[in-house]
């Protein structure tokens, strides 16, 4: 712990570290003023998701629960607020978490495109709190360190520090690219067209095709037409066989 909090205090010096810490802090707030506004409106968020979607369902319910859709676009637009403001950017970072890991949460279970950008600000939230520990570790659960008080030296790794930080960040934004190409078989994607045009790369495309009917035709749950679409490449498969 006590290198962890020299490493920590080294960071917070570097003026890298706080410019990236103010660059979180913006990216955050930009996702949710809109969104938050827009449910406020009484709108139909991502609006041009169709109903058939996973997604979309779930976004065509949300709008019909009243004031509490309205509650959640206060919410966050509070929360945004609260991150833009430096006094209070703790606790908009704590408010961001939970309903950030939730949406993230939401966009695996319906396979949305979004996917990525929605783990990004995961990252990005976890990044402020841990930015936070100075203040937050008053409140955790783990044995306080003895530091003495002595002045902290900036950035005695010199560049050590930033290139590990950064180039490690651009790793794992990498690995998270590349791996949601892999993690999942078949997808709804955001439109029925997009749907049909993954279809002509897919192993099986007229299991494919049956997928994104099942989705966008019939308007069926994202578990039914999976279950359609591994039944379609069975069939496929035992007619070549």
């Amino acid at each position: 712990m006590n290198r962890f909090e020299e490493l920590y205090h080294e960071a917070k010096a570097d003026k890298w570290f706080q410019q990236f810490a103010v660059f979180c802090r913006l990216a955050l707030a930009a996702g949710f003023l809109p969104a938050g506004f827009v449910k406020v409106m009484g709108e139909r968020f991502a609006a041009g998701l169709p109903s058939n979607n996973p997604l979309g369902h779930y976004f065509d319910a949300l709008q019909l629960t009243g004031y509490y859709y309205t509650f959640i676009g206060i919410t966050q637009i509070i929360t945004a607020v609260f991150l833009l403001i430096p006094r209070t950017s703790l606790l908009g970072a704590l408010m961001y978490f939970p309903m950030i890991v939730n949406i993230c949460v939401l966009t695996y279970a319906t396979r949305f495109e979004g996917t990525r950008l929605v783990t990004f600000m995961v990252l990005a939230n976890l990044f402020l709190l841990i930015w936070d520990y100075g203040r937050l570790k008053h409140i955790l659960p783990l044995g306080q360190p003895k530091v003495e008080s002595r002045p902290v030296l900036k950035n005695p790794m010199g560049n050590r520090l930033r290139i590990l930080f950064f180039g490690g960040s651009f790793a794992v934004l990498a690995a998270i690219i590349i791996g949601t190409f892999y993690i999942f078989e078949i997808g709804p994607c955001n439109s029925e067209s997009a749907c049909r045009n993954q279809c002509a790369g897919s192993k099986n495309p007229a299991a494919c095709e049956v997928f994104c009917d099942c989705i966008y035709k019939h308007g069926q749950p994202l578990d039914s037409c999976l279950a359609t679409f591994n039944k379609a490449i069975d069939i496929s498969e035992s007619k070549v066989k």
